[in-house]
């Protein structure tokens, strides 16, 4: 065969998409479909219910046809999440020497995380936010500080400041405690998007109090509604930090595990002290796989948004009829939707309740930190049948 065209290749992708009918669904043997029994519907886990992007799948099986599974090699993930940057949001800021190709986001932060601190110095986070940035932090012997999210789920940068202190403060000493900022945009689980301007203020506090920021951006291509997504690097003040990006949440690539850890002018001379082996624990599928969602799956993706803005709506809408005591303010990014169940007689843990009276599996908001307890986190990125068939056995289980 020869090389199919960027224009037909894109095309197949925009035909490939497609939400998938849950039995289905139930064949899959991902933790979606396999952590709860047959008569539980599951809207929990970041996985989307829909077929895979032409263009990955298509890569993958060439990879299979021709034996291609050894160890990764090369930058073309990097080179591909550069021009998709450009492309997409107008940024050049992704130096492709100033990157490295980690196992997954979250273990890239954790490397960041040994880069920039020592056992025993703080992780500032703005709860309520995903549990796994207190996991993570906790396991890599860190301490966690929480800067709690204003009431209209954006940063506050009050109380950001009042952590940033309380993080880099040691008691008694004239020198200050290494700290990182990590910060979340979009942010999971409430789907907001930050602008511009705070993100130079966060910029600003951090060098003032000699805070290192190391940003999870993996829901970047999920911005929705006319927002714009504003990557942390491309900032004023944002020299010194860190961004870990990944194609997976985007194209569904959890099980294809692979991550870019990209440094600011001003932190190179950590990165160059990653060791190898982390970049080793990359699944060369998974490289495979995020390259080819990134170069030849925008069409697919630009098919995928929209179909996600109708679920927002279509949500909210059933929200207001069959539970209007559930409140909810659709995020401007992510596939999530965080929903406030405290004017239900539900308890701390409305997830629960969902799940034992109406067989509804939702991610309950306790993990998520302080402002999590009535609270629960529902997953959008299914067909429109089971969001329906979801909210009304949320709404019997009243």
């Amino acid at each position: 065969m020869g090389e199919v065209s960027s224009g037909r290749r894109e095309a197949e992708n925009a035909a490939g998409f497609r939400w998938e009918r849950a039995e289905r669904l139930r064949r899959r043997s991902s933790v979606k479909w396999r952590a709860y029994p047959a008569d539980v519907l599951p809207v929990w886990v970041a996985e989307m219910d829909c077929g895979l992007a032409p263009a990955v799948a298509r890569a993958l099986a060439d990879a299979v046809a021709l034996g291609d599974t050894g160890y990764p090699a090369g930058t073309g993930y990097a080179e591909a999440l550069r021009d998709f940057a450009q492309a997409r949001w107008g940024w050049a800021g992704i130096a492709v020497e100033r990157t490295r190709t980690v196992p997954d986001v979250m273990r890239g932060i954790v490397e960041v995380l040994r880069l920039l601190t020592e056992p025993g110095d703080r992780v500032v986070v703005n709860c309520p936010v995903y549990p796994p940035f207190y996991a993570y932090a906790r396991n890599a012997g860190r301490e966690v500080v929480e800067a709690p999210l204003g009431p209209d789920g954006r940063i506050d940068l009050a109380a950001l400041k009042e952590a940033f202190r309380e993080a880099t403060v040691i008691p008694g000493a004239r020198t200050r405690s290494r700290a990182v900022y990590l910060l979340c945009n979009p942010h999971n689980p409430t789907g907001t998007v930050h602008r511009r301007d705070e993100l130079e203020a966060v910029a600003s506090l951090a060098e003032r109090f000699g805070v290192r920021v190391v940003v999870d951006e993996i829901h970047a291509p999920l911005v929705l509604g006319g927002a714009a997504f504003v990557p942390y690097l491309g900032v004023r003040g944002a020299e010194r930090a860190f961004s870990l990006m990944s194609a997976s949440k985007a194209w569904n690539l959890a099980g294809l595990k692979s991550a870019v850890a990209l440094a600011g002018e001003g932190a190179v001379a950590e990165l160059d002290r990653m060791p190898p082996q982390v970049e080793e624990g990359a699944s060369h599928f998974g490289v495979i796989a995020h390259t080819a969602a990134l170069r030849d799956g925008v069409a697919w993706l630009d098919t995928l948004l929209p179909a996600l803005e109708r679920n927002r709506a279509l949500f909210a809408e059933l929200l207001a009829e069959y539970l209007p005591a559930v409140r909810y303010r659709p995020g401007e990014g992510t596939y999530l939707a965080w929903l406030d169940c405290r004017a239900t007689d539900l308890g701390e843990d409305p997830a629960a309740v969902f799940l034992e009276r109406g067989r509804v599996a939702l991610t309950g908001g306790l993990p998520f930190g302080t402002g999590g307890a009535g609270h629960a986190r529902f997953n959008l990125a299914t067909s429109p049948e089971l969001i329906t068939e979801a909210v009304h056995r949320m709404a019997a289980s009243l």
